[in-house]
């Protein structure tokens, strides 16, 4: 059966990561072919009272064993609060799945990061390295590489849980179905990947959709994204109109946005199991 599937965020890395499942150096090209992704924990109240580190948080999921040496090799500022992380991995043996995150470990930090890889496996294998998309925030692994972090930095890193998700055409009745994501950032410079997603819209016409939101614009608009922006929040209205049996939907953000969002969808009929999220923060 084909599915629908509307993808709710605030951050990208997440949508992009998920590279290669079919042609490793083409991800650009299939980070959306699978719509029925079940990668995110089901739709619940998140209530902390005092708020867990990544360790703590992710102490469930498996891990490999292995904590293998990397050297920054490259920093590039993605926005004006992400920094795009380039990483050499000296175990050749190292390996990890579109989907995974590392444990991300720092001479000299205590508290131990995990962030999101951001590139493909087929750039891994092709040169040896990874990506990590990292927003500027005080908690101390961000911190440093925001600050402190510089080429040929060392640390180390160790592979976390994977996805599995289901390939066309092999057999076991998938079938491509329809992607409508909403993105909303304070405005269009924090929009991170908007070329990649512009990429995949016009190879994919008709399968693939975006609308960016921006709350907090205040310079011109590019003529490239004016057709697909929104000034304002994502709204009960912009979503209630993919409300269907067959559609699943994907949030990503941080916990504020993703209980108001999860109480949106519910407000309009959507049941709880069609809800997915990351319990990342």
């Amino acid at each position: 059966m084909a599915h629908a599937t509307v993808y709710v965020g605030f951050t990208l890395p997440q949508l992009l990561r998920s590279a290669s499942r079919i042609f490793p150096t083409h991800s650009a090209l299939v980070v959306l072919r699978h719509s029925a992704f079940c990668y995110c924990t089901v739709n619940s109240t998140i209530k902390s009272k005092r708020k867990m580190d990544h360790l703590e948080r992710t102490a469930n999921n498996f891990r490999q064993e292995v904590i293998s040496q990397a050297k920054v090799c490259g920093i590039t500022n993605e926005s004006e609060t992400v920094k795009r992380l380039r990483l050499a991995v000296a175990n050749k043996d190292f390996a990890f799945k579109a989907g995974q995150w590392v444990d991300f470990f720092i001479p000299g930090v205590p508290v131990v990061g995990g962030f999101s890889i951001c590139s493909s496996p087929g750039l891994l294998e092709r040169e040896g390295v990874l990506e990590l998309a990292v927003k500027h925030t005080v908690h101390p692994p961000a911190y440093w590489i925001h600050t402190e972090c510089t080429l040929d930095s060392e640390v180390a890193l160790r592979v976390g849980a994977d996805l599995h998700g289901y390939q066309e055409g092999k057999g076991n009745g998938y079938k491509m179905g329809t992607v409508k994501l909403y993105y909303s950032a304070k405005n269009t410079s924090e929009l991170l990947f908007k070329k990649n997603i512009l990429g995949l819209m016009n190879a994919f016409p008709g399968k693939i959709t975006c609308r960016f939101h921006v709350t907090q614009q205040r310079s011109w608009i590019c003529n490239e994204l004016q057709p697909h922006v929104t000034e304002g929040r994502i709204s009960e209205k912009d979503l209630e109109k993919h409300v269907s049996k067959d559609t699943l939907w994907y949030i990503c953000g941080p916990p504020p946005m993703i209980e108001s969002i999860s109480k949106l969808l519910a407000n309009i009929g959507v049941p709880s199991n069609c809800v997915f999220f990351e319990k990342w923060w």
